[in-house]
């Protein structure tokens, strides 16, 4: 619908939500499928690969925008084309999916269990003997989750160790966010044309930025995911993309760039330093709340406190509070009103008031009369 659909921005839309209910199932099933199959060895090690593959994406998408501005004539082949690549992955996905059993774990669940034990063969290629006592420990992990959760009541989410460690997985996601490192993904060209002017030189800086993402999480995925602790991992990082993005903010203020200066000392300065924070920012908040807002949560609540909807749907819930009693309605009111009065009122402000109040005020026509 994207792809083929050159006029109607309706159809467009449309198409894009579609990719994105799609984007959005696989982004909560992949990572499941992949933690309940996985070895408990590399358990940790895989989840960060989301990740990295997403990481991946990222970077493809990047240097394909860029090979496209440089040997792609036509202005609609230059986002029609990057769009219906996306169609080769997502349908290698869709065929691969064809091949897979069903998760172990759940079929251990359904109480399928002759299913549940072909499934782990199938994923461990053997039937040897740690294969079967794999299969015994995910059968008692099972029945012991079960009675764990048993009579569970959703009140429990909001008692007080539940609801810190809930209100821990909110704050962990939404200061991931507010890192800035999404809006550098999005905005990346437009914030390198700004420091070094256009001619796909911002489109080259972007794809090496993508670059850099890769190997960075790359490193972390592969060599430090299980070597150090996620607090200090955390912490660290926030550290250095704190200090790239102040010293960032003091090279553009003093060294302001100018339209038709090029590239300038203080741009190269300032694409260095984006480059550090998104290194560190790969090497701490881009991979790890993935693994460790799934870890925190214990047996009983695990499920309930990870469900996608139900967390979500707290969050919103959480929003809409806060919406509620914080923001002030400013449909129909004018600049004045909002600033004069309490703009959540039904009051007005007229000049006519003015008139009344203090009279009649010089205006610029008059001013020299």
């Amino acid at each position: 619908m994207e792809t083929v659909n050159s006029h109607s921005m309706a159809v467009f839309y449309a198409g894009r939500v579609i990719a994105g209910v799609g984007l959005g199932a696989a982004s909560v099933v992949v990572p499941m499928f992949n933690a309940e199959m996985a070895p408990k060895e590399l358990r940790g090690q895989i989840g960060s690969f989301f990740q990295w593959f997403y990481t991946f994406g990222i970077f493809t998408s990047y240097w394909v925008d860029y090979a496209m501005a440089e040997v792609v004539p036509s202005v609609s082949g230059q986002w029609q084309i990057p769009i219906g690549l996306q169609i080769i992955p997502a349908g290698l996905l869709g065929l691969g999916m064809f091949t897979l059993k069903e998760s172990t774990r759940w079929l251990t669940k359904k109480g399928r269990h002759d299913e549940a034990w072909e499934s782990l063969k199938w994923i461990r290629a053997d039937e040897s003997q740690a294969t079967i006592e794999e299969m015994e420990e995910i059968r008692v992990g099972v029945e012991m989750e079960q009675r764990a959760t048993e009579g569970f009541q959703v009140r429990e989410l909001v008692e007080r160790d539940n609801f810190n460690r809930i209100f821990t997985a909110f704050a962990i996601f939404t200061a991931q966010q507010a890192t800035g490192a999404t809006a550098f993904a999005y905005y990346g060209p437009q914030y390198f044309k700004l420091l070094v002017g256009g001619g796909n030189r911002d489109l080259l800086l972007t794809a090496i930025f993508g670059a850099i993402k890769i190997v960075a999480c790359g490193v972390f995925v592969l060599f430090l995911s299980n070597r150090i602790g996620r607090r200090a991992a955390l912490i660290g990082g926030a550290v250095f993309m704190s200090a790239c993005q102040i010293t960032t903010a003091v090279v553009v203020k003093e060294l302001p760039a100018t339209k038709t200066a090029g590239v300038t000392s203080s741009g190269i300065a300032t694409v260095a330093l984006i480059y550090i924070f998104v290194i560190a920012y790969n090497l701490s908040w881009g991979p790890l709340p993935w693994p460790y807002v799934s870890e925190i949560f214990p047996t009983r609540i695990r499920e309930p406190a990870g469900g996608t909807f139900l967390l979500w749907g707290l969050f919103d819930g959480i929003i809409a509070v806060i919406s509620f009693f914080f923001l002030r309605e400013t449909q129909g009111l004018s600049l004045e009103e909002i600033a004069h009065n309490d703009y959540g009122r039904a009051t007005t402000f007229k000049e006519d008031d003015i008139l009344v109040q203090h009279g009649p005020t010089t205006t610029y026509g008059s001013a020299s009369k």
